[in-house]
């Protein structure tokens, strides 16, 4: 599975491990190449480091979904959206609002 492109972002990251875009890179590339264990370490890296970085909810929801694991995509995308509300980010909350629609609502999670 070694790419270029990922060889490259893994360089970047031995010499910036906590750099954002970076980090969503990897978890991208990884979930590219069908490495979802590798591509959640990373998102969930990011969470922790970063919480702020919005982008992070949606893809990591999406991700969870495809490991069939919707409770934990649910509270993701809420999670996500209170991030999204404290920046005033309109279009992300939008877009994590619906996606957490499409999964249910808050007593199919309790």
């Amino acid at each position: 599975m070694e790419t270029k492109r990922l060889n490259q972002l893994l360089a970047f990251h031995t010499s910036n491990p906590k750099d954002e875009f970076i980090l969503f890179a990897l978890a991208k590339e990884y979930e590219k190449h069908g490495d979802e264990k590798k591509a959640l370490l990373h998102y969930l890296e990011l969470v922790d480091h970063s919480p702020n970085y919005v982008g992070t909810y949606y893809h990591l929801g999406k991700l969870y979904e495809k490991m069939q694991e919707p409770s934990h995509a649910f509270s993701t995308y809420k999670n996500g959206m209170e991030v999204a509300r404290n920046q005033n980010d309109q279009h992300a909350l939008s877009e994590l609002a619906a996606a957490k629609l499409e999964l249910g609502d808050d007593e199919d999670f309790d």
